[in-house]
């Protein structure tokens, strides 16, 4: 009982050591340190994903560029997806993951900006993510079709993918969508794959005429495969819920100076056209979040 009740209480003592360490690190540790912890998903371009162990993509070149603004330098916390959003910000953002719950990311790329999902409560009446800051709104996303002309020579409706075979990513909206809209009678055309990548892969093959996914996944496979028989689609998606997104960041909650910060290097970025600019490289379209459009619209 003596050894058990030693070992219970080393145990304890090393769990408070971890816990103490978790702590996010304040505003001005952050600059003394001269590097900004960042967190991005892994193998998720064109957003951010390694060639050769080098990083890439449109969030790693934003994340740097924020980064230089303040002076500081990078370091990448490579996000491998849980199975929700509230897993990753808890796991990267303020409280750590379990196998290393010492590391914590300053700065997380590629969040929902939107004040009904950063304001939810749980069963209790609780916010959900009462620790985590989202911020920063810097692209909107939407779901775009890519068909092969030599196969299906226009999509006017996604009606014809009754008759055509598409490539969908597993458990994604686009295979939630293509499974159940009209009663259920595109399914028998619709096509797993493992990632986006794969199902492009499968339509240049002749597996599938064409493949849904997010718009900038979409432009970058384009872009990567320069072939004019690859074109994308202009049609509307009849009953799917929510057709575009706003993405922004996320900090934790103590650290509000840090998301000030940030936010007054953004904003130029995207009213001076550097981030269209940025986005153009790697053959993305960029689309302007809600918050500035309904500033341009007045």
């Amino acid at each position: 009982m003596r050894r058990f009740l030693l070992v219970l209480l080393g145990w304890l003592c090393c769990a408070g050591v971890s816990l103490a360490q978790v702590q996010p690190r304040p505003y001005d540790d952050i600059i003394a340190s001269g590097v900004l912890k960042v967190a991005v998903y892994d193998q998720f371009p064109p957003y951010s994903y390694r060639v050769e162990g080098e990083p890439r993509g449109v969030d790693v070149d934003l994340a740097r560029a924020l980064a230089n603004g303040l002076g500081l330098t990078v370091e990448w916390l490579w996000v491998v997806p849980g199975e929700t959003l509230d897993d990753d910000l808890r796991n990267f953002v303020w409280k750590g993951h379990y196998l290393r719950p010492d590391v914590l990311a300053d700065l997380m790329m590629r969040i929902p900006y939107d004040r009904e999902y950063a304001y939810r409560r749980n069963e209790l009446g609780e916010l959900v993510n009462e620790q985590v800051v989202m911020f920063g709104p810097y692209q909107r996303e939407r779901w775009q079709v890519a068909h092969d002309v030599r196969r299906l020579a226009e999509v006017p409706s996604v009606a014809v993918f009754q008759y055509h075979p598409i490539g969908v990513e597993v458990e994604s909206v686009p295979s939630f969508y293509l499974t159940s809209v009209f009663g259920g009678r595109m399914s028998g055309m619709t096509h797993h794959y493992p990632t986006p990548r794969a199902a492009f892969e499968a339509m240049q093959a002749g597996e599938v005429d064409a493949v849904m996914a997010m718009r900038a996944e979409v432009d970058w496979l384009l872009h990567q495969a320069q072939d004019e028989h690859l074109r994308r689609a202009d049609n509307a998606y009849p009953d799917m819920g929510q057709q575009a997104w706003d993405l922004g960041m996320a900090v934790h909650e103590s650290n509000r100076q840090l998301a000030y910060a940030l936010e007054g290097l953004l904003d130029p970025m995207i009213r001076a056209g550097d981030l269209e600019a940025l986005y153009a490289r790697h053959g993305v379209r960029y689309e302007l979040p809600g918050l500035y459009q309904d500033v341009q619209a007045n």
